[in-house]
């Protein structure tokens, strides 16, 4: 890829993708600053919802009516996808769903359903630079991704491909990986896997779409297979609709090694069980 850029392009194409980089430190300085405002404010002002800034019970919460709307996930719900499920009939649960179309990676986990509560929220992080919601995001990601974080050797976020990555100024996924090892110790491997293919957003595409959209987008160097070979890794991004992109990630990790994959998110698409 990289040879191809230099023929085909030259050399001033092929070094977009190091400026972009270069150039996320310096955003990101500036989005922490400005979030550093954000939590100053909080501790002199009465605490306001995440969501929907109506008065709060803590700083860095919810307002009762948010809480209650944002659909924490709790047992019980497949040990699979981690979709959850409406009665518990006892013992480890499997949904239909991941015995049809069993996933490439091992586990799901999320925080909550992705209904308007937590739509709301990743729009807030992902569109309006809130890097202030980064810690409890965190923070609720770590309690539900605790099982699997236990067991984990590495935290890797899903990529953004470089264009997408110097218009947004941040990947969301990434700073959440900074923020869960801050919580639990965890490594933190943010240089290995890599999003070759620009795709189109997946925002309205079919699953079958979905995947097809995201084919082939991901790659891991051969020279950065053994960082990742034997270590039981946990994907992590912000809302798992599909999969489609959980998969396509899981696929080159598997081939590169890794022993085991499972997804940690904010939020997950919940279809009925």
């Amino acid at each position: 890829m990289a040879k191809w850029h230099r023929r085909k392009f030259g050399a001033s194409l092929f070094l977009m993708p190091l400026a972009a980089k270069a150039f996320q430190p310096i955003a990101a300085a500036a989005q922490f600053f400005a979030a550093g405002g954000r939590a100053l404010a909080q501790t002199v002002l009465p605490p306001t919802c995440l969501a929907c800034r109506k008065p709060a019970g803590a700083s860095g919460g919810l307002c009762p009516a948010c809480w209650q709307g944002a659909g924490f996930i709790e047992r019980p719900y497949c040990e699979r996808l981690g979709t959850p499920f409406s009665y518990d009939s006892g013992g480890p649960l499997i949904s239909p769903g991941a015995f049809a179309d069993p996933p490439v990676f091992d586990r799901a986990r999320a925080a909550m359903r992705f209904g308007d509560v937590a739509r709301d929220l990743v729009h807030l992080l992902k569109y309006g630079d809130r890097l202030d919601l980064v810690k409890p995001f965190a923070r609720w990601m770590t309690r539900a991704g605790d099982e699997i974080l236990c067991e984990a050797d590495a935290l890797i976020p899903v990529p953004l491909h470089w264009t997408r990555l110097f218009q947004r100024r941040f990947n969301q996924s990434a700073e959440l990986v900074r923020a869960i090892s801050r919580q639990t110790k965890l490594s933190v491997i943010d240089d290995v896997l890599a999003r070759v293919r620009a795709t189109p957003p997946q925002v309205g595409l079919a699953r079958e779409e979905r995947a097809k959209n995201v084919h082939g987008a991901f790659s891991i160097e051969k020279t950065a297979r053994l960082r990742v070979k034997g270590k039981r890794i946990v994907l992590v991004d912000d809302v798992l609709t599909t999969g489609a992109t959980a998969n396509a990630c899981a696929r080159v990790l598997r081939r590169a090694g890794a022993s085991r994959i499972d997804v940690l998110t904010l939020a997950r698409v919940v279809d009925p069980v």
